[in-house]
């Protein structure tokens, strides 16, 4: 049983349209600041190398410290939001956030910064999976529904590529502090307004066990493999440490699976949730592109800075169509996806990252933003907007609401561990690459740009891939009228 629907008993037709508004609104909002933390530091790296002193090699942590607990921790934080309470646990994360990144923006020290950054990152993996399941349990399946996950999809994927373009303006017009201050204010208030307009919502009968060892075995596998990912940046994919916490890692996960369906009483994460194909193939489809888009705004950000020489905000601001095509996309996904289906959109979308990833590599090192960068720009962009729409209602579609926390912990958590993965892939790949270059004389910019080039077809990869996993193996949900789909996992 699930105790939490948004619209109270008494209400009138206006005030459950209001409170239907505002849950939409807040969960919005929270999303888009937890998504942007995960780019926003990156135009901002050179100030923060300069203010507080960090090596090249420490400087990584400032990103990494966020990315390894945001994923680490976010399938504790879905299930957490399904025992605990959507709005206690959302609320709950909207502080932790919000006090993280004013410590981070104080910070003196590179130890304070990095700390700052992680608790960050448990913020956001609490939140990110509330906000998701509070729109699953409250908006009814089907056209409600997937107009509500179309939206907050849009501000997820917009989120990544506005961090560039706030941080840019941030960085160059204030300090690299109020990329951090800036979370405060909205953390704070959006926890406030949750707390009026967000209803309660648990599911009881499970509220009674919490399988500790299984939320330990997943929260610590997950984060020593993101973190043994993230590591080769510097120490390389042979160095034995790093391929010792990998190992660490997958060992973890593989024990977290047998305590799930072996051991626990009340399993953190029921293992009978992967007999839907659906939610299976949406979660693959959902790593394939973050590990695509993640270092696809890595590498154009380096490009406009390291090859086109522009500054932090004329960086930030040539993520700016890109930003306003995502939404755009994402607006076009949410009112299609009840009329065709979340199917021919997500090849459409997966089809269209790939060929403008593919423009990428005609980059060139005496390019232009409007010859080398724009046109692409928009066509992923479109593609992003189109595609996170529908693999997100896929992934929850049909899941009980007494699981709508764990689907939605899961489907971010594939993202962010795409992502990582990905970037470190295509890092090691465009690296090599320029290496190779440097060492046959070829010129600076023309090494980082062929390094990108190569880095930029394998990304096109990833979303190609993703392609066929949805032609081949995405079922096409079962609509019924008014778009809604049929349940892919039957209520426990």
């Amino acid at each position: 049983m699930d105790s939490g629907q948004a619209p109270r008993a008494g209400e009138n037709s206006a005030q459950q349209d209001k409170h239907l508004t505002a849950t939409l609104l807040l969960s919005c909002l929270a999303q888009f600041m937890v998504i942007l933390d995960v780019s926003v530091v990156n135009v901002a790296l050179p100030s923060i190398r300069n203010a507080l002193h960090f090596s090249e090699q420490d400087l990584q942590w400032v990103v990494n410290a966020y990315t390894v607990t945001f994923a680490g921790f976010m399938l504790l934080g879905g299930r957490a939001a399904d025992l605990i309470g959507r709005r206690a646990v959302f609320v709950s994360g909207l502080v932790l956030f919000g006090v993280a990144s004013l410590a981070g923006g104080l910070a003196q020290d590179q130890t304070t910064l990095i700390a700052a950054r992680a608790v960050q990152g448990l913020g956001g993996a609490i939140v990110a999976p509330a906000s998701l399941s509070i729109l699953t349990a409250t908006f009814e399946e089907g056209a409600p529904r997937n107009r509500a996950v179309g939206i907050w999809g849009a501000m997820g994927g917009a989120g990544g590529a506005a961090g560039v373009l706030l941080g840019g303006i941030l960085t160059d017009l204030l300090s690299w502090r109020w990329i951090l201050f800036i979370n405060v204010p909205i953390g704070l208030i959006a926890a406030l307004l949750a707390q009026r307009y967000i209803a309660e919502g648990r599911n009881r009968e499970r509220a009674r066990g919490f399988d500790l060892t299984g939320a330990l075995t997943a929260t610590a596998g997950l984060s020593l493999l993101v973190l043994g990912i993230v590591r080769t940046d510097v120490t390389g994919w042979g160095s034995t440490s790093t391929i010792g916490i990998m190992v660490l890692g997958l060992l973890l996960v593989l024990a977290f699976v047998a305590i799930e369906g072996r051991f626990a009483r009340a399993p953190l994460m029921p293992l009978r949730i992967f007999s839907s194909r659906t939610l299976s193939a949406s979660n693959l489809v959902m790593f394939l592109v973050g590990a695509a888009v993640f270092g696809m705004w890595f590498f154009v950000s380096l490009y406009v800075q390291q090859v086109l020489g522009y500054t932090p905000i004329q960086a930030g601001l040539s993520f700016l169509p890109m930003t306003l095509c995502i939404v755009v996309g994402s607006a076009l996904a949410s009112r299609g996806v009840s009329r065709l289906g979340a199917k021919p959109l997500l090849v459409i979308g997966l089809l269209a990252q790939t060929a403008g990833l593919l423009l990428f590599t005609d980059i060139s090192d005496h390019g232009t933003y409007l010859g080398d960068i724009l046109a692409p720009s928009l066509l992923v962009a479109v593609g992003i907007g189109l595609t996170l729409v529908p693999v997100t209602i896929s992934a929850v579609a049909g899941v009980a609401r007494s699981e709508a926390g764990l689907a939605s912990g899961l489907v971010n958590t594939s993202r962010l561990v795409g992502g990582a993965l990905g970037l470190a892939i295509l890092a090691a790949i465009a690296t090599s690459r320029t290496n190779t270059d440097l060492h046959r004389a070829i010129g600076e910019h023309a090494a980082l740009t062929d390094g990108f080039q190569l880095a930029f077809v394998v990304a096109a990869g990833f979303a190609a891939i993703g392609a066929l996993v949805v032609i081949f193996g995405l079922p096409r949900l079962a609509r019924r009228a008014e778009g809604q789909v049929e349940p892919a996992i039957a209520e426990p």
